[in-house]
């Protein structure tokens, strides 16, 4: 289990019937992952209030915590999303049979904390990648009308869930590819540019 080395305030909606009347938080120490995930599903909000944790950490805790509360629908995709979800530059070789189990739970790869049933790495630059978006449109495969396809040869690795429902129970098998990327991409108005979205398939040469 992965230990979180920090303290949760957590506040609880009036009444709630397993604490003292009039008491209206308490404070608790959680260490393992999956413990958070269970205590933070009913918990109306959650103040991280650690002051030896960073900035980037506490953003990567809120982001758990909103996914936990979300209700209508995904967030949108951003370029800093798919830089974060997509791109790799690892050490571990590709081939590693263990690539996907370490780096889906290292880059939080998931749906509301429901383990993804596939998923693309590529070991390419986010400039490459979103270059072809440019590229002209082509038959693509899953049942997805259009993509854009790659003019150069990338390398990456698909992952398949063989098990698991949530995080961080989700087990993946991980073959590595070598080929044409097949893309799909969509035009973001806050920024003013046409951006990758997702990795549909990676075509064996």
């Amino acid at each position: 289990c992965l230990s979180l080395p920090f303290s949760f305030s957590l506040h609880f909606p009036s009444p709630f019937p397993l604490l003292p009347s009039g008491n209206m938080g308490t404070l608790i120490n959680v260490q393992p992952l999956f413990l958070l995930f269970l205590l933070l599903k009913p918990l109306q909000f959650v103040r991280i209030n650690d002051s030896y944790l960073s900035d980037e950490r506490r953003e990567e805790l809120e982001d758990y915590i909103d996914d936990l509360h979300a209700t209508g629908p995904t967030k949108p995709p951003t370029k800093e999303a798919f830089k974060t979800h997509v791109i790799i530059d690892s050490e571990m070789p590709l081939t590693d049979e263990d690539y996907c189990n370490l780096e889906m739970k290292r880059k939080r790869v998931h749906n509301r904390l429901y383990c993804a049933k596939e998923h693309f790495f590529l070991q390419a630059s986010y400039e490459d990648i979103e270059e072809m978006c440019y590229n002209i449109f082509v038959k693509c495969t899953n049942g997805i009308r259009k993509c854009h396809r790659s003019r150069q040869i990338i390398s990456g690795v698909h992952c398949v869930l063989t098990s698991g429902i949530m995080m961080p129970f989700c087990e993946y098998t991980s073959s590595f590819k070598e080929g044409w990327v097949f893309i799909t991409c969509q035009w973001e108005d806050d920024i003013g540019e046409i951006i990758p979205v997702s990795v549909i398939d990676i075509l064996a040469i």
